[in-house]
């Protein structure tokens, strides 16, 4: 790396690079927002049914095209792979085009765009956007969290969650990632408790959703099982800017640094007041697991049904 490149790297101004990310992510949702009434081009991704539009790559496209431009000796990991890798900067972008991409796929409006920036792993700019609604949740490590957009136009203001009384049975997210298999004894162990202990446990395919929604006080808390790593430092950080706390499944701290294995992405997010009870809740399943590892998973696809 030239002395030029290395002096470039190392003096990203943070502000500038929140507000080109926050026009990235409106841009690419107006692009998303515009097509999404038209006939969608759905194509399977893997093996674990998971699906890609032609909306995902081309908003993909758009951020990706819009970073090389302006950032063209950073690293990109794009959710649709359109990104560049490069070892010799501290700086790596992470986009997802399109987190609820099953949702859109089957006339569900819930999902939205997230960007993040990371400096040597850690997040330090993170955002939202909502393109139904045209909401813009962001946010800069150690600079709080911001919303803009809805009523009262686009200015942006303090994302101030709402802080009401936890009830004996809360609402809490969930979220896992795709290599989870259906048979993962430690994933249905979470879920009979979770089911068992929570008012409604939510699965909305859009993990950075349900980061805003705990993020804005909408629901209580958000269990993630070896979730994703693209879509997972925008909302942490959000959440994080707006007073949530987060630990790993064992109650201690959470490293929030990317590129950690799937297992130690596992986390427990919700408000200090309650975070310990969420833990608490987590730590039960363990003792489910066992048992569970144990029964057998009906097979829709056999003769027999």
């Amino acid at each position: 790396m030239t002395s030029e490149v290395a002096r470039a790297d190392s003096e990203v101004d943070l502000s500038q690079a929140h507000r080109f990310a926050v026009a990235a992510a409106e841009a690419a949702g107006q692009l998303l927002h515009q097509d999404s009434l038209g006939e969608l081009t759905v194509q399977q991704k893997g093996l674990n049914g998971d699906v890609v539009t032609d909306l995902d790559l081309a908003a993909e496209q758009l951020i990706v095209g819009r970073i090389r431009n302006r950032f063209p000796t950073h690293c990109v990991v794009a959710e649709e792979g359109s990104g560049h890798r490069r070892v010799n900067t501290p700086w790596t972008w992470l986009v997802d085009p399109l987190d609820g991409t099953n949702n859109l796929a089957i006339g569900l409006p819930a999902y939205v765009v997230g960007i993040a920036l990371c400096k040597y792993g850690r997040p330090v700019v993170g955002v939202v956007h909502d393109p139904i609604t045209g909401h813009t949740w962001s946010a800069i490590r150690d600079q709080g969290a911001l919303v803009r957009g809805g009523p009262g136009g686009p200015a942006e203001r303090p994302l101030r969650p709402v802080r009401r009384p936890v009830p004996a049975a809360p609402v809490l997210g969930w979220t896992q990632g795709h290599d989870v298999r259906r048979d993962d004894s430690i994933a249905r162990a979470l879920k009979v408790v979770l089911d068992s202990t929570a008012r409604r446990v939510l699965q909305l395919w859009a993990p950075l959703l349900c980061w805003v929604m705990l993020a804005r006080g909408d629901i209580d808390g958000i269990i993630g099982y070896r979730p994703e790593a693209v879509d997972l430092p925008a909302g942490l950080l959000i959440a994080t800017e707006a007073g949530i706390s987060v630990r790993s499944l064992d109650g201690v701290g959470f490293d929030d640094r990317f590129g950690r294995s799937s297992a130690q992405r596992s986390f427990v997010a919700g408000p200090p007041e309650t975070i310990d009870r969420l833990v608490r809740l987590v730590t039960a399943a363990k003792w489910l697991a066992p048992d569970l590892h144990r029964l057998t998973l009906v097979d829709l696809a056999s003769p027999r049904w």
